[in-house]
Parts: C-alpha cells; sequence; structure tokens
C-alpha cells in the first residue's frame, strides 16, 4: 500500500486504516468506526480536509452541510467585502465556503480567504482561467495549469462542469425558458462549441484524478443543466447530464478520489423537490450537493427565504449538502449581512432536513426546557444563530409577547406536579 502520507480517505478506508480524520467525524458525527470506513470506502461519505483544521464530513450518516459562496465579480471587486463575508461565514457556522471570484487579483483575494478562514475552500478553476485568457483564447493547458495551481495552492474541493456533447446537443433543441444558468457550465460548453472538440475535463478525466490525488482534493461534479426557473421541468438534458456524472463518479471513486455529484438544484417546483432527490438517490449513494433549489421565481429579495424552504425538502429527501442563497440572489453579489442571513436561513434549513432524516433533535428539547424555565441565556445558546435573539429578549421573566399574562407562567403552579423536565 502507498505511504498513508500520500494515500487517500479512499485508499486508506479500503486498507481498514482509520486515519485522524476519520477518528474525529466518528465522534463528532456518532457514528461507528466500522460504519465510516465502509462508508469512506464506498464513495457514499465523503471527509473533506484542509491542512490540520477539523474535517467536514458529507454524505450518508451525518447531519447536512452547508456551502457558502462569495467572490468578487467582473461588476464588483472589493476584497475588503469579500474577507469580512468569509469571516461571517466562519462566524456562523459555514461547513464550507466557495470562492468565485471573477475580478480584480484572483490569485491574491483566494490567498486572503485562506488566511481568514481554517474551514475547507472550494472553488471553481475554469472562472480564474477564463478571466485571465479570455473567452475565446482559453486553452485546454491553461485550464489544466489552474486546476494544477488552485490544488497545489491547497484547496479542499474544485467544481468541473462535465457536460458532454451528447447533452448539450439536448439542450439546444429544449423549450426552456431559462436555457443554461449554470456559469462555470456555460463557460465550458462555450469552450467546446468554439474549439469543436469534446469536454477537456472527461477527456482527460484520469489526467484531472492523478492531479486531484495527490493532495487528496474532493471532486465535486457540477451542476451545468439545473433549471433556471420552475417553469423549466426536468428534461432529457438533466437525465442526460445525471447519467454521465454517476459514470464519472464511478470513475473517480474507483482511483481513490473522492467525489460529490452536483443536481437537484437551482429551480424546482416544490411538489417535484422531494422526487428529484429520491430518484438521484435511487442511481447512486455519492453525496448529493443541492443549489437551493428554490420552490418559486416571485421571491425577489427574499430568495433566501424561498430558497431555504426547498433546501429542507431536499434535505429531508436525503441532499446531504446545500449551497445557500442570499437575499440579493438574481440581482447583485450579495452583503455581509446578507451572507448572514442567507447562511442562517440555510442552516436552519438543515436542520430541518436532519429532523426528517434522522429524527428529532436534542438541541430543541434543550432549548424548549430552558423556555419553559424563562432561561433566556440558555435558549440563546441552543439557537442556530445566538446573536439576533440575544438583542430580542428580556433580562429574566416572560417576554413581552404576554407580559404578566404568559400561558406558561399563569400554569406553572398547575402542572409543577410534572417534573420530567424540572421547574
Amino acid at each position: 500500500m502507498e505511504d498513508v502520507m500520500s494515500a487517500t480517505q479512499i485508499d486508506c478506508a479500503r486498507d481498514g486504516i482509520l486515519t485522524p480524520e476519520m477518528k474525529y467525524v466518528a465522534e463528532a458525527e456518532n457514528l461507528d468506526e466500522t460504519t465510516i470506513l465502509s462508508y469512506v470506502a464506498n464513495g457514499k461519505l465523503v471527509i473533506m480536509t484542509r491542512d490540520k483544521n477539523p474535517p467536514v464530513a458529507i454524505g450518508k450518516g451525518v447531519t447536512t452541510k452547508i456551502n457558502v459562496n462569495l467572490g468578487t465579480s467582473s461588476a464588483n471587486v472589493d476584497p475588503g467585502s469579500e474577507i469580512e463575508k468569509v469571516k461571517i461565514a466562519d462566524r456562523y457556522g459555514a461547513d464550507t465556503i466557495t470562492d468565485l471570484s471573477m475580478g480584480g487579483n484572483i490569485s491574491y483575494i483566494r490567498s486572503r480567504v485562506f488566511e481568514n478562514t481554517t474551514i475547507p475552500i472550494t472553488t471553481v478553476p475554469i472562472y480564474q482561467s477564463i478571466v485571465e485568457h479570455g473567452m475565446n483564447n482559453v486553452t485546454s493547458k491553461d485550464i489544466f495549469s489552474t486546476l494544477e495551481k488552485h490544488v497545489d495552492e491547497g484547496v479542499s474541493s474544485v467544481v468541473l462542469h462535465c457536460v458532454d456533447n451528447n447533452t448539450l446537443g439536448k439542450l439546444k433543441g429544449s423549450e426552456r425558458v431559462m436555457g443554461m444558468v449554470s456559469k462555470g457550465g456555460s463557460f465550458t460548453s462555450v469552450f467546446m462549441l468554439t474549439n469543436e472538440c469534446k469536454n477537456p475535463f472527461i477527456q482527460n478525466f484520469d489526467a484531472v484524478l492523478e492531479i486531484l490525488r495527490k493532495n487528496d482534493v474532493v471532486l465535486s461534479l457540477g451542476n451545468t443543466m439545473r433549471s433556471g426557473c420552475i417553469h423549466d421541468l426536468s428534461d432529457d438534458a438533466q437525465m442526460s447530464e445525471i447519467e454521465t456524472n454517476i459514470h464519472l463518479a464511478n470513475r473517480a471513486n474507483e482511483k481513490g478520489v473522492q467525489v460529490i455529484v452536483e443536481g437537484t438544484g437551482g429551480h424546482v417546483q416544490a411538489n417535484d423537490i422531494p422526487d428529484t432527490v429520491r430518484y438521484y438517490k435511487s442511481l447512486s449513494e455519492y453525496p448529493l450537493f443541492v443549489a437551493g433549489p428554490l420552490p418559486i421565481d416571485v421571491a425577489l429579495g427574499y430568495d433566501h427565504i424561498a430558497g431555504s424552504v426547498g433546501a429542507s425538502m431536499a434535505s429531508g429527501a436525503g441532499a446531504d449538502y446545500l449551497c445557500y442563497i442570499t437575499p440579493s440572489g438574481h440581482l447583485a453579489l450579495p452583503t455581509p449581512e446578507q451572507v448572514r442571513e442567507g447562511l442562517v436561513a440555510f442552516k436552519i434549513a438543515g436542520h430541518i432536513g436532519d429532523t426528517i432524516k434522522y429524527g428529532m433533535s436534542d438541541r430543541d428539547l434543550m432549548l424548549s426546557v430552558k423556555r419553559r424555565k424563562f432561561d433566556w441565556d440558555g435558549q440563546i445558546e441552543m439557537a442556530i444563530d445566538p446573536d439576533k435573539p440575544k438583542e430580542m429578549c428580556p433580562m429574566e421573566g416572560p417576554c413581552t409577547m404576554c407580559g404578566e399574562y404568559c400561558a406558561i407562567k399563569i400554569m406553572q403552579n398547575y402542572l409543577s406536579g410534572d417534573n420530567r423536565y424540572g421547574n
């Protein structure tokens, strides 16, 4: 077997070696070590690592994880604001951050992101390739050079859009309202169409896997064909992409490269969300990453709320990993405060999904016990976002909603004989 230092988590799991990262996950997620070894070896569970920092487990048997997207654009370059967003994402419990910067000094911004958080960082390398070389001049060599650069710098995961020519052909003849809304997917597709070639990631997939293996970087297979509005129903292009991504995920897993599949994201009418997630899970047990999904299109300015509703349904149906949406989705780059709002909304969604998947949470029970006792500090401690309720609650006694006519207080003496949770 390879030296443990150069082996991937999958390699170790297949050899029965419980890595420090696996031990951490077993304790943090309350899973037995044998289960961890089995899930990692089969690709059902991904362990995203970054240096010596705590790892993040995504997939079967663990809590739903939340990703925060941030980064500059060609229309808004403010590195200071992006770093403030990084700190907010860290403070309010993001599990991962994806840097999508496409404006300014991208490499410098990424280095500052690394400096200001210890949580795993994901990138979409083709973004930087397009910015630095131009849409019409970028080459396959440029794309792979950027991929290697990101891996060498220490990213934990990369997103590659592996749309094939057959799938792209199905999109052209479709009657979609929004067409293609994936930015990374559109860049990759334009490269293929301009150069009249196959997808470079698919054509050189073994080389991709070798690049990722050296640092055990997780491959996230992008969702190029996601819907851009709820009237764009599931179609042949989406089904074709699912099949391609699962085939590539199998190849990655065989080579010891951890893999996540993106799907069921974007805009999906509410009654289709659970069935779409379950359909993917019937085909594959690789961790499923979902952006949103948004179950309505008219929530402009409140897309984080609409998205969290869709995300809770997706998580409850089996999605493993959620990408947040902010209030400014479809409108502008989010402000730091909007990053907080979007993250908290999706942490709520993930928690709801976990209660559906795994049953009621002790954390909810503990908060309710403290609420019965008017223990405001205790309630705040259990809250998903402790800062906001701290600004609203009284120092002691009932809240101002009911004052002296609080139902709990009125009935307290009558119910005092019920001591299951204390008085």
